[in-house]
């Protein structure tokens, strides 16, 4: 077996790397529109976990264009977390494409990934303070 034959990074844990132009107005959106806090932090950087999974933000000069989802959650009830995070001021993203539109910031899209053992998935998406396009979804079975 050669180095290329190995799958060197099945095993590993991806990580999600955010970035944030003001960090402190990042912390604040996280904590008060998402409900989520920091577990760690370093000098530049804001370490979070989700279900045993870790993103963290950094601050950096640059920023996202937003145009495509970054990071998402999946969840187990996406009416109750969209009203939950729209009570708490988020705002969802109206999207009206063929094939792709949104009824009160929730889409329906056909088909799923097989080992999922979905039909198809609700999805909606919203823009951080930093502008990074985040996403949560929920399998449709």
């Amino acid at each position: 077996m050669n180095a290329h034959d190995r799958n060197i990074l099945a095993d590993a844990r991806p990580a999600t790397r955010l970035p944030a132009q003001d960090l402190e107005r990042a912390r604040r959106f996280y904590r008060e529109q998402l409900g989520l806090e920091p577990v760690d932090e370093r000098p530049g950087g804001l370490l979070y976990r989700c279900a045993g999974v870790d993103f963290a933000l950094f601050r950096s000069a640059g920023a996202s264009p937003g145009t495509f989802t970054q990071m998402g959650w999946e969840v187990d009830d996406i009416e109750a977390v969209v009203s939950e995070l729209k009570g708490r001021g988020v705002v969802f993203e109206e999207v009206d494409l063929p094939g792709l539109r949104t009824r009160d910031g929730i889409a329906e899209i056909d088909g799923n990934y097989p080992s999922k053992g979905a039909r198809g998935e609700r999805a909606a998406w919203f823009r951080d303070s930093e502008g990074n396009m985040l996403g949560v979804g929920e399998p449709v079975m």
